[in-house]
């Protein structure tokens, strides 16, 4: 599997990285790498690299696919009106959140199967991370301990599944600040798991179950059985899910099912427990009502990620980026960010013009981890920032506070 040496670094010069005469040096890394030109190009390898099983679960969305598929259409429903002769030689796409500048408006969102499809996954993207400056979010539902990925990336943010449950809560939230977090990120759309009936299908369940399919699943991926399971197992044992507040809990059981604690009781008073509790950056991930927002903004938190899981819990719920402009006009002082299906340049830069300061990216960082380690995503991080570099040129801009709505028309009744 690749490791850190396998990839060139992603900002050789970061004084002159922002301008229209800058190119980032290529990457070193693995041939599969050549061929991809954009985030969408990883799914293909990554489909032939990871065992189906895993594939169907990152795959999967909820039930019909219809909320993945709406996020999606509603980047489509909305347009440039580029503005010319305006000279962009001096454009920067750096930006400031919670005190912190990043190279990018772009982060690695909460993924807790990396290390299913990377040997070390977590560390690797935290790794990348870094190198980029850029913000990743560990998943609570990470199988490498929080302590161990801080370590690797001081980028790194976490995110917490937390129960309606006041010890708990006091558990991990000072666990994480013993770690030297900076920034929290609540999740609160996970009540209940979610009905993912693509990789139900396919054979995923949590933990993994000891089965013939199974095995077969392991031994028609040999770069993946060699390269991941098993030197992780001969490494560092078999991977437990390691930050929840329940129990750790192994990837790969005779039989049970993952507990994550009564998720369903988690309430607005656990929110106002969290923010006494937590010192540092408190984020709320999940809004998509903006009739939730000022009360988010009352408990203190200091930031809003709108999101609905990547199409990934409730099918049928509205896209993130329908939503942004009014849970922007509701947000006050908090800084608003979205995620799900973003995938270029143009995406970023539509979302930032109906408000949001950062948007995070999912699936193809999982998979560009899975097929190529860190090189693989420091390519998914190149490939983005070049497109929204460009597309900066094309739409007029030199800095991202000019990414205004005024830039922006709807088309086929775009409702916000």
């Amino acid at each position: 599997m690749p490791t850190a040496a396998d990839a060139s670094p992603n900002n050789a010069n970061p004084a002159s990285d922002q301008t229209s005469t800058w190119r980032a040096p290529a990457i070193a890394g693995p041939r599969v790498l050549r061929g991809i030109l954009s985030l969408d190009d990883f799914e293909a390898p990554a489909r032939h690299y990871i065992p189906r099983v895993i594939f169907g679960y990152i795959l999967s969305g909820a039930e019909r696919n219809a909320s993945a598929l709406a996020n999606r259409a509603a980047y489509d429903e909305l347009a440039f009106v580029p503005e010319v002769l305006v000279g962009t030689a001096q454009r920067t796409q750096k930006t400031t959140i919670f005190g912190r500048t990043y190279d990018s408006p772009f982060g690695f969102s909460p993924m807790g199967g990396i290390s299913l499809g990377a040997y070390d996954g977590d560390r690797v993207v935290a790794r990348a991370a870094a190198r980029a400056n850029v913000p990743m979010i560990l998943s609570g539902a990470a199988l490498t301990t929080l302590e161990a990925v801080r370590a690797a990336g001081p980028n790194t943010w976490f995110q917490a599944y937390l129960p309606g449950d006041d010890d708990a809560i006091r558990r991990v939230v000072e666990r994480v600040a013993r770690a030297g977090y900076e920034t929290l990120v609540l999740t609160v759309d996970i009540p209940v798991s979610a009905n993912l009936e693509v990789s139900i299908r396919g054979g995923f369940r949590r933990p993994f179950h000891y089965s013939l399919r199974l095995a077969w699943d392991g031994f028609t991926r040999p770069r993946w059985l060699f390269g991941n399971f098993f030197r992780t197992l001969l490494l560092h044992g078999m991977p437990h899910i390691e930050n929840m507040a329940v129990a750790r809990c192994p990837m790969v059981a005779f039989s049970g099912e993952r507990e994550t604690g009564p998720m369903d009781k988690l309430s607005w008073p656990h929110l106002e427990l969290i923010r006494r509790l937590w010192k540092g950056n408190l984020v709320v991930k999940g809004i998509l009502n903006k009739a939730n927002v000022r009360r988010v903004r009352e408990c203190g938190a200091d930031g809003i990620i709108v999101s609905n899981h990547g199409g990934r819990q409730l099918d049928g719920s509205i896209a993130p980026l329908r939503v942004l402009p009014g849970i922007v006009a509701e947000a006050g002082n908090m800084t608003v960010m979205l995620d799900s299906s973003v995938r270029r340049g143009t995406d970023v830069l539509k979302a930032l013009g109906l408000g949001a300061k950062c948007v995070f990216v999912g699936r193809p960082i999982f998979y560009a981890a899975a097929i190529a380690g860190e090189a693989g995503v420091l390519h998914a991080a190149k490939l983005l920032r070049d497109e929204i570099h460009r597309d900066m040129a094309l739409v007029g801009i030199n800095s991202l506070a000019e990414m205004t709505r005024v830039r922006l028309v709807e088309v086929r009744g775009f409702d916000h």
